[in-house]
């Protein structure tokens, strides 16, 4: 049975001491789409948090049976949505997919590490992509796409996915190494 366990010293329920988790600023956000913005850094920052200092191996593994789920496929899940994310900001054609066909983000996420090393790289590019495929639009209410989707919606969405998945990587990694902690 693997132990839980958390790194944390001053709140054992959480993942790291407030003086070093690098989510905690002081500065609360002005406006709705800095709101928005800050939640979705804070997501994004949690799943690596919930990455770090795992080896290939342990990053790859799949520790819920029957699930396909692994820390590395989160990871290049996120990638592949945040690539169709700006699918629905146009009425172009979609992007072509990363990975491949349905679930190949978790079907390849195998325990090499230069899979891993793509992998990080592709969340970095495709995250900067859409970051800045958005900041073109100001008025959150604007209606773009073939699905005519509210920008603030897709904000709202990008949020949630993530926040759904950091639940995920929770459960991942207190099963992987017992690490726990929000």
């Amino acid at each position: 049975m693997i132990e839980r366990w958390t790194e944390a010293t001053v709140h054992p329920d959480m993942w790291t001491d407030p003086d070093n988790d690098p989510r905690d600023n002081d500065n609360a956000p002005e406006g709705e789409r800095a709101t928005l913005e800050d939640f979705l850094t804070g997501y994004r920052i949690t799943l690596r948090m919930k990455c770090e200092g795992l080896d290939p191996e342990q990053l790859a593994t799949r520790s819920v049976p029957p699930s396909t789920m692994s820390l590395l496929g989160l990871i290049r899940h996120l990638a592949e949505v945040e690539r169709d994310w700006r699918t629905w900001l146009t009425l172009d054609e979609p992007l072509p997919k990363l990975y491949g066909p349905k679930d190949a983000d978790f079907h390849g996420a195998v325990p090499e590490q230069a899979v891993v090393d793509a992998a990080y790289a592709a969340l970095e590019r495709e995250q900067a992509e859409t970051d800045a495929a958005l900041a073109k639009f100001t008025d959150l209410g604007e209606r773009v796409g073939r699905d005519n989707v509210a920008i603030r919606e897709l904000l709202v969405h990008r949020i949630d996915e993530y926040a759904r998945h950091s639940g995920h990587a929770d459960l991942l990694r207190e099963r992987i190494d017992g690490r726990v902690g929000q």
